[in-house]
């Protein structure tokens, strides 16, 4: 699979918009879907924005891990 197929999959298990996460980005929503579509190369500082933002990993945004990193802290 590739990464902006983890994109989408990540957003969507997140429930957010395009928009929404163009916003958390800082771009707009146009450019965010191209990213999404793989029709554009992302930037790493905004894979990074984005690992932050979800909580997971470079690595699982990527589609390198399976696991995204997140803890339960009510277990």
């Amino acid at each position: 699979m590739y990464y902006y197929q983890h994109l989408r999959d990540i957003r969507e298990d997140n429930d957010m918009s395009q928009r929404e996460v163009a916003e958390v980005l800082g771009i707009t929503s146009q450019q965010y879907q191209l990213y999404e579509s793989g029709k554009r190369e992302m930037p790493m500082h905004h894979f990074i924005t984005l690992a932050d933002h979800y909580g997971v990993s470079l690595d699982y945004l990527a589609g390198r891990e399976r696991y995204s990193g997140k803890i339960k802290l009510d277990e």
